[in-house]
């Protein structure tokens, strides 16, 4: 998360509805040596307090035994910043992005949990993707799923803290940081460049 508390103000609840609709993060898990990572779609529930899960039975993170402290990255929309776009003098490259960190205890769930993760999961990624008839486990053939389904472990992350970077320039006048708005719109570097525009027009709004 950035130090500078400027860009960590906001609340629990909007970095856990961003994470929400995001529901695609890298777990991370320290160790000896270099971190444990996977990139993993998640199902975070209502209350931000739990979220659901699988690994791939061989990775080494799903052989960790008993809790295990992880962190959940959930990143979003980000883009360089050239100092011309402020229309100021004095001012250097910076980079502009939303991340969210959920920390928590992860624990193995039993196998017989799987498929009902599973479900909940494609469900939730199945319903945006309307009016497309949703897919579910039900149309797989007899047994087929059973036996993917021994590839994989189900997990749950007991979320304790929540934390949130929303760099949009918040240290910058406000006509700098629509005129940087308007250029990350246009000709930004990075990824999902609209919203991430909107969101710098927003904050100042939200201030």
């Amino acid at each position: 998360m950035h130090p500078n508390p400027i860009f960590r103000g906001q609340a629990d609840a909007k970095n856990l509805d961003f994470a929400r609709a995001m529901g695609f993060g890298a777990l991370v898990v320290s160790q000896d040596g270099a971190p444990l990572i996977s990139h993993i779609p998640f199902l975070l529930n209502d209350e931000g307090t739990e979220a659901e899960l699988h690994l791939v039975r061989s990775n080494p993170m799903a052989r960790l035994g008993g809790d295990v402290i992880a962190k959940l990255v959930v990143t979003g929309p980000h883009s360089y910043i050239s100092p011309d776009w402020y229309g100021v003098p004095d001012q250097v490259p910076t980079w502009n992005y939303v991340a969210v960190h959920l920390t928590g205890a992860l624990e193995r769930l039993p196998d017989a949990e799987l498929h009902g993760v599973l479900d909940r999961l494609s469900e939730r990624f199945e319903t945006e993707l309307a009016p497309k008839p949703a897919w579910h486990s039900a149309k797989m053939t007899a047994g087929v799923m059973d036996r993917m389904m021994r590839q994989i472990v189900p997990f749950r992350l007991r979320i304790t803290a929540v934390e949130g970077t929303w760099k949009l320039n918040q240290n910058k006048a406000n006509e700098a940081r629509l005129r940087a708005a308007e250029h990350v719109a246009r000709n930004g570097l990075g990824s999902e460049l609209a919203a991430l525009a909107q969101m710098m027009r927003d904050a100042l709004t939200a201030e």
